[in-house]
């Protein structure tokens, strides 16, 4: 774990999972909310981007981290494999301070390899599940155990895709994810707590080829890509006193794409 700051703070704490390169949509929601008066955890996994096309951005902790400073926010990272059943609660218990906790749970964090019904192996599909279903249910549970904001502030948010065919497996898992979600709206009411789930649709953060490109602009009204920020400025709203409203819903946000 790093750490910014040891220094008190009267900044509400995000916890946002999926952190782990400067042009992700973890990072870009990071940054907003840090803007916004959040101090931020973040968590974030070297050995998936090794082994995924993009590889490793070197200097990317640091570089979020300094951000997330100079808005004045304090900022944790922890490095976690989300795929182990323990990592949840050890997150926990590494970024949790103070009497409030974390006031604010936003999962980015996600295992996408592209694979159909017939490629998919096992391990895979498995690896997928643990991911982005059962490491879901672990961190709102641990989040719902652990909360002691003030009734009302609470929120959790996770990032979703509809994205089956030829994704299966992604695209499965995170189905999984939405209901796990969205049933943490009426079972956390009783703390205060809004649940939902963003779709951003697809957001060019270098994994797009020009073929995809060409594509998602031409099934795009506005006829743009959409951006991390997109994605991070609803996030931030639903995360504001002006957002708690909002709750128990899947949102799309991605510019009208079909």
């Amino acid at each position: 774990m790093t750490t910014s700051t040891d220094h008190p703070s009267t900044r509400p704490l995000a916890l946002v999972t999926g952190v782990g390169r400067t042009v992700g949509i973890g990072a870009g929601i990071a940054r907003r909310l840090a803007a916004s008066g959040w101090d931020i955890a973040f968590t974030y996994w070297t050995p998936y981007d090794e082994r995924m096309s993009w590889g490793v951005e070197a200097g990317a902790m640091s570089a979020i981290t300094d951000t997330l400073t100079e808005h004045g926010a304090a900022a944790v990272a922890v490095e976690a494999d989300l795929s182990d059943p323990d990592a949840p609660a050890r997150v926990f218990d590494e970024v949790g301070r103070g009497p409030g906790g974390v006031t604010a749970l936003v999962m980015c964090h996600c295992e996408s390899v592209d694979s159909g019904l017939l490629d998919t192996t096992v391990e895979s599909f498995d690896r997928h599940f643990a991911v982005n279903a059962r490491a879901t249910w672990l961190l709102i549970r641990e989040y719902g155990r652990r909360f002691a904001a003030a009734p009302g502030s609470g929120r959790i948010i996770a990032l979703t895709s509809d994205h089956t065919v030829h994704n299966l497996p992604y695209g499965a898992s995170k189905g999984a994810l939405d209901r796990i979600t969205l049933a943490a709206a009426h079972e956390f009411a009783h703390l205060g707590i809004t649940a939902n789930v963003v779709n951003p649709g697809p957001v060019d953060t270098g994994w797009m080829t020009e073929e995809v490109r060409a594509q998602v602009l031409g099934q795009t009204p506005l006829n743009r890509l959409g951006t991390p920020q997109d994605t991070a400025h609803l996030v931030d709203f639903l995360c504001s006193p002006e957002g708690q409203w909002i709750n128990g819903q899947l949102l799309l946000s991605n510019g009208g794409f079909a």
